[in-house]
């Protein structure tokens, strides 16, 4: 499933509409940010899941509700929910890396 891209809940720069919405948009820049900061620390998962919840909660009450969140909400979320799954994805093939290694070790010794 892609991202719907609907204009009134997407940026626009200079008068062109930005090819994502805004939680995408917040998606992508989360998805960078935990790149770059992945080589210096890795967030506890507690705090990682914790990240999740906001758009989780944001997106299900909105679907659930008449409630409309704003663009600037969507980006906040996205950017939390980003950097989170990320992060997630990181940890979980450097946990794989690290057993397969040891497992390799420990059969081939």
């Amino acid at each position: 499933m892609g991202c719907h891209c609907r204009p009134d809940r997407s940026f626009f720069i200079k008068g062109r509409q930005l090819p994502v919405c805004a939680r995408c948009t917040g998606i992508l820049i989360g998805f960078l940010i935990a790149v770059i900061t992945l080589f210096f620390f890795r967030a506890d998962i507690t705090v990682l899941l914790l990240m999740l919840l906001p758009l989780i909660i944001d997106g299900a009450v909105q679907r659930l509700t008449h409630y409309e969140s704003n663009n600037i909400l969507r980006l906040a979320t996205g950017i939390l929910f980003g950097f989170a799954a990320t992060s997630f994805f990181a940890i979980s093939v450097i946990a794989t890396f690290k057993f397969g290694y040891r497992l390799g070790k420990a059969l081939f010794v």
